[in-house]
């Protein structure tokens, strides 16, 4: 049986480190720079890194349209950090003119948990996720403050903020799955992929 094929967006951000968990969880992979990397693919992982940065350039190399007609076609998507606020229906403190990708019903706050000194580690219990808590890394994070009648929350920050949260095809997390060794939110997000190639 032929692997399904996974994209990360690769214009900014940590996207090497993802690709290499996924190919590791034993899917294709692809970096996607352009709109043609997008024909074909079972499932899109949004990277960590600038979110106003990552706004940018999708416009920038043409990217935007075609992001958002895949995601309005229920492809699969995976967002960590700044991946999350571009999956976020409205962002709280967003940067003049920034824009975001949209498809869940969320409203999540950027740069939420303070700057880059106030980064922090910690264990999460995961909804749908087994082997005990997750440990997390947040850097420059966000969190959620709303959410929608649809979207489930898979895990809270230690302060009680939503920080993992699903929408139908669409899952995201504030903190970076891909630095910690532990795979099993990208392994979520795999069955995610592959159950959505099979229905």
């Amino acid at each position: 049986m032929v692997s399904p094929e996974v994209g990360v967006l690769a214009v900014q951000g940590d996207f090497r480190e993802h690709l290499s968990v996924l190919t590791g969880l034993g899917l294709a992979t692809r970096p996607v720079r352009r709109p043609a990397e997008l024909e074909g693919l079972a499932g899109l992982v949004l990277p960590g890194g600038e979110s106003t940065t990552i706004d940018k350039l999708t416009r920038s190399f043409g990217l935007r349209e075609p992001l958002l007609q895949a995601l309005r076609s229920g492809l699969p998507a995976y967002g960590s950090c700044a991946g999350m606020i571009m999956l976020a229906d409205r962002v709280v403190d967003a940067a003049p003119g920034q824009q975001t990708l949209g498809g869940l019903d969320v409203t999540v706050r950027r740069n939420a948990f303070g700057r880059q000194v106030d980064s922090f580690e910690a264990d999460l219990d995961f909804a749908g996720i087994e082997g005990g808590p997750v440990h997390a890394v947040f850097i420059r994070a966000p969190w959620v403050e709303q959410v929608g009648p649809g979207v489930q929350v898979l895990a809270r920050s230690p302060q009680g903020h939503a920080v993992a949260v699903r929408q139908e095809n669409l899952l995201a997390t504030s903190f970076h799955p891909e630095l910690t060794g532990d795979h099993r939110v990208h392994h979520l997000f795999a069955a995610m992929v592959r159950e959505n190639v099979r229905s």
